[in-house]
């Protein structure tokens, strides 16, 4: 196991060169830059051509690379254009408040996702299969901002329930358990949605699963055997059934971090989505640039993830 995860990481290293040539192409065929963007009408051409030159605009672009690289190397990002600082420190003053609602997402969604598709799979072609199917494809073809708006129309402004956006309530200056309430209190409405968006397909995954488990073989002795369906459902078809689904938790990884860009900026989250977002159209390179490797490292430790926990949950499988 040891030799395999350190090989893997070693793999990792021509993979993520790949990547960063790849990234910062594409960055730089992008027309114009955060001087243009920042549509200064009164900048002249001299001030212009001087801005760049202090950024470094001016430098071809192969130049430009191999400083951006050789700083990546050392742990360095560079500093955010917009926000005048470190990108980790801007990376770190958002990326949680994003972890936040996707970590709740994550749980709900897989609870609520298990427990259909089993019954789903269970009671084959019941009402109860055709509602949870017909759910599923609801919430799988609504976009996200028509679910997100929706949600803020009958909660926030009909019943005025939950708070039409934002993360804590305006001059609240809470602490402790105060806060975590005032959070998770404006953190329902775009949890609800992340859920939604996410259910749909685990359950379709975890019902496909788990009917051709509970077709198997050995199912039928256990049954045969007399044990209560419970039991066979729960702990020898559940079991084998969650072998598949959980190569997936490895890729839930990067989502964790990456923010959900529609959702942020329809519920004015403060999370790290709508800054990446800001940073695309402002051109701001250094934060472009360092968020997209990070969330690229974070999905090769997240398929690398799967992979190892894939092999110690079937013994089957032999990681060499």
């Amino acid at each position: 196991m040891k030799q395999y995860i350190i090989r893997r990481l070693l793999q990792m290293i021509p993979t993520m060169i790949g990547i960063s040539i790849i990234v910062f192409a594409i960055s730089a065929m992008v027309p114009g830059d955060y001087i243009t963007a920042r549509q200064n009408p009164n900048m002249t051409k001299e001030k212009a051509a001087e801005l760049r030159s202090i950024y470094g605009l001016d430098k071809p672009e192969y130049q430009r690379y191999f400083i951006w690289v050789g700083n990546m190397v050392k742990g360095n990002m560079g500093d955010s254009l917009v926000h005048k600082k470190l990108v980790t420190s801007v990376v770190k003053d958002y990326v949680w408040n994003s972890f936040i609602i996707a970590f709740a997402s994550l749980i709900l969604s897989w609870l609520i996702a298990m427990l259909t598709g089993i019954f789903s799979a269970k009671f084959q072609y019941s009402l109860f299969d055709k509602i949870v199917t017909l759910l599923v494809f609801i919430c799988m073809s609504l976009p996200s901002f028509f679910i997100g708006l929706l949600l803020i129309k009958i909660f926030a402004l009909q019943f005025n329930i939950f708070p039409v956006g934002g993360m804590t309530t305006a001059g609240l200056k809470a602490t402790g358990w105060a806060y975590i309430k005032d959070v998770a209190y404006h953190s329902f409405l775009p949890v609800t949605v992340l859920t939604m968006l996410s259910t749909g397909s685990l359950t379709r995954y975890f019902r496909t699963s788990m009917l051709e488990v509970i077709r198997q073989d050995y199912i039928r002795t256990a049954r045969a055997k007399g044990l209560k369906e419970r039991t066979v459902i729960f702990k020898h078809a559940f079991r084998n059934a969650m072998i598949p689904a959980i190569t997936l938790l490895g890729f839930e990884l990067p989502a964790l971090f990456s923010g959900a860009m529609i959702m942020e900026q329809i519920f004015v989250w403060p999370g790290v989505g709508q800054v990446y977002l800001n940073s695309i159209n402002m051109r701001d390179y250094p934060f472009m640039l360092g968020f997209t490797i990070f969330l690229a490292l974070l999905t090769l430790l997240g398929n690398l993830l799967s992979d190892v926990l894939y092999g110690m949950a079937d013994p089957r499988i032999r990681l060499k």
